[in-house]
């Protein structure tokens, strides 16, 4: 189930940074690296990160979430080698179009 999961957001990504301007990735070693650096920073940085930005997440209605997430993919580009985002913009477009991607992924997969 982890083998599919992982699988599922390699595809993501590699779809994702095909329709997102700005967001390059150079083959699907560099996705299956990133997939795994994303759920690390997602289970260990992102909540601390939510957890100090609580007061401003709360005025902007969870909002402000977006921009975390922004700067995690931010992160992750200067991490992984291979994967590259032009600006904040396109790393929250990315974002969005990743969590939008890897649900309709798992629901048609986990369906069959």
């Amino acid at each position: 189930m982890i083998i599919l999961n992982w699988l599922i957001m390699a595809l993501s990504i590699l779809i994702a940074a095909y329709i997102v301007p700005g967001v390059t990735i150079s083959g699907i070693w560099a996705a299956l690296w990133l997939a795994i650096f994303l759920a690390l920073v997602n289970v260990i940085l992102k909540p601390l990160l939510i957890l100090i930005t609580l007061p401003i997440n709360i005025l902007t209605l969870g909002l402000f979430t977006f921009v975390i997430n922004a700067l995690l993919i931010l992160l992750s580009s200067t991490v992984i080698k291979g994967f590259e985002v032009s600006g904040f913009l396109a790393a929250i477009l990315f974002s969005i179009l990743l969590s939008i991607i890897s649900y309709i992924l798992g629901a048609l997969i986990k369906t069959k």
